[in-house]
């Protein structure tokens, strides 16, 4: 028979290191929101899969998609909502974050255009002369002089409409 250790810490740390770890992985905070509401999903398949759809990708890719990612992101979604199921909550979040980058994919690769990192040192100057003439008599100069005046709102109009 084995001899019970006098250190109950020692027990402790052999208990804890030969159990099984069952760690469910948690959904962080900052992606929940990347899971949309569940009907989405399923109308997103209903569209893609719908004759309308079909003919549209048709015409555009010159071929039918697949759409089983909308029914998989849709059960998976189910799956969450009703079940808290974190690896289905998870499996959705990825397939968010493939399918915006699929769709930023181009604008990713863009190497035409030179990106800011800020505005440029001139976004606030004046406009120019012929412009101020040509806006001078508009209701939004009208407004806007009336905002600098200090002057308070007019009773706006209060009226009712009814079509009969």
């Amino acid at each position: 028979m084995p001899e019970p250790s006098e250190n109950k810490a020692e027990d402790n740390k052999k208990d804890e290191s030969t159990e099984p770890q069952n760690h469910t992985p948690e959904i962080p905070v900052d992606e929940k929101w990347l899971i949309r509401e569940c009907d989405l999903y399923k109308d997103e398949y209903k569209e893609c899969t719908s004759i309308r759809g079909r003919f549209h990708q048709y015409f555009i890719y010159g071929d039918v998609l697949n759409c089983n990612q909308w029914k998989k992101d849709y059960d998976n979604c189910c799956k969450w909502t009703d079940k808290e199921d974190t690896k289905a909550g998870l499996a959705v979040i990825e397939s968010e974050k493939e399918r915006r980058m699929q769709r930023l994919r181009a604008h990713y690769r863009n190497d035409v255009w030179k990106k800011r990192d800020g505005p440029p040192p001139d976004w606030s100057a004046p406009l120019p002369d012929w412009m101020v003439k040509r806006d001078a008599n508009t209701y939004l100069a009208a407004r806007a002089q009336e905002m600098r005046d200090g002057k308070p709102d007019e009773e706006p109009y209060k009226g009712y409409c009814s079509i009969m």
